[in-house]
């Protein structure tokens, strides 16, 4: 009953998590047409997804590589 239990919570967690993060990211997207802080709120929702999914981690891990290889440039 406790391994349901807490099954059920970490699904919950996955789930609020997940949605969070997509809300962050596509307001994000529409803001690259948009006015406001397209460049802030990316990383963000990708920083929230990242808690759960590796593939947001790995995106994540992208745009700061190149982030930084831009930086050296300047």
């Amino acid at each position: 009953m406790v391994f349901l239990i807490n099954k059920l919570i970490k699904q919950v967690k996955r789930l609020i998590i997940a949605i969070i993060g997509f809300t962050l990211l596509l307001i994000g997207i529409a803001m690259l047409v948009l006015p406001g802080p397209a460049f802030l709120v990316i990383p963000l929702g990708l920083g929230i997804l990242a808690i759960e999914f590796s593939w947001a981690r790995r995106l994540l891990a992208k745009i700061q590589t190149k982030l930084k290889k831009r930086k050296k440039l300047n």
